[in-house]
């Protein structure tokens, strides 16, 4: 049964899909908390982006609601790495103490993943033969997006691209009394040259290989289609597409296809071009990051996850 009052429950969430305008409710902030820092660390080449510490991600979410911010994708890294039974326990405290302190003044999307978890720095875990562990990998998935779900996550958002992560989440939330939990997915993930200051922030950049077993050829257009397909069939609500300037082609196919409010992330590789060509004084950085919205909305993302969303009501959103 497709549950379509997941994406109603909020006003948060109600602004930001809204199909008429263009606002910031339509803008999503990442967020990066990392365990075992002292103080926030500036993110290489992501203009006002941090790596925060338990504390200071506080005072940051506190900052951008004065911007205007209520919607934010979180990422939580922890110190410890390894290959399976993960100490959730940073990732926990993190997103209790922030529901704790913001409650529904905010509405806090969980990066879904296992790269910042993982020794390797995948996004899977590997049999010996060195092909993904798909059993494995779901259960580690379930088991992460269900503590979130329990220290108070308004929403999930599984990033890895694992075949069949989108259904595995929806039951295991289901049966565990979070039916009403939404699922945004990284539905159409391709595997890009454009994430590398984000594997800084995250510490996940892969020790051996790369990740083209499991993200998509950007050469391919069906697979890409029928990636988002299945999410949405397998019950995600919400879709998207990453990198967001490579993939404008896809979101208005996608929507179509599905009828799922279709985002686009506007990945650090991005941003992070537009921060080096203004410091070099090559463009005017809030024109550009403007324009870069309005071409996301034109070819129809229903919102946008971007790094620059807490500048958005200085420039006038």
């Amino acid at each position: 049964m497709k549950r379509l009052q997941r994406i109603r429950n909020s006003q948060i969430m109600r602004d930001m899909l809204a199909e008429n305008g263009f606002s910031r409710a339509q803008l999503i902030q990442p967020l990066f908390a990392v365990e075992g820092i002292k103080d926030k660390e500036e993110v290489p080449s992501l203009k006002e982006n941090y790596r925060h510490t338990s504390e200071s991600v506080l005072k940051q979410i506190e900052d951008d609601l004065e911007s205007g911010v209520r919607s934010f994708l979180l990422f939580v890294v922890p110190s410890a790495k390894s290959e399976s039974h993960f100490d959730l326990t940073f990732h926990t405290n993190t997103i209790s103490n922030i529901k704790k302190r913001f409650g529904a003044e905010i509405n806090l999307w969980i990066d879904t993943c296992l790269c910042s978890f993982t020794a390797s720095g995948h996004c899977c875990i590997f049999h010996q033969t060195g092909q993904a562990d798909l059993e494995s990998t779901l259960g580690e998935l379930g088991a992460l997006a269900l503590s979130s779900a329990q220290a108070g996550a308004d929403g999930i958002s599984p990033s890895d691209m694992t075949d069949g992560r989108t259904g595995h989440l929806r039951a295991v939330l289901d049966k565990s009394g979070y039916g009403t939990v939404p699922i945004m997915s990284y539905s159409t993930k391709f595997a890009s040259s454009f994430y590398g200051p984000f594997r800084v922030a995250a510490d996940c950049a892969p020790q051996f290989g790369d990740r083209k077993q499991y993200q998509i050829d950007p050469r391919n257009r069906s697979d890409a289609l029928a990636s988002s397909v299945r999410c949405a069939e397998e019950g995600a609500d919400l879709l998207m597409v990453k990198p967001g300037i490579t993939s404008i082609d896809l979101i208005r196919p996608i929507h179509e296809l599905t009828m799922r409010p279709v985002g686009a992330y506007q990945v650090s590789g991005e941003y992070g071009s537009l921060c080096t060509m203004a410091e070099k004084g090559l463009m005017n950085f809030d024109a550009a990051l403007v324009e870069t919205w309005h071409v996301f909305r034109r070819a129809g993302a229903a919102y946008i996850i971007t790094y620059g969303a807490r500048s958005a009501k200085r420039l006038g959103f």
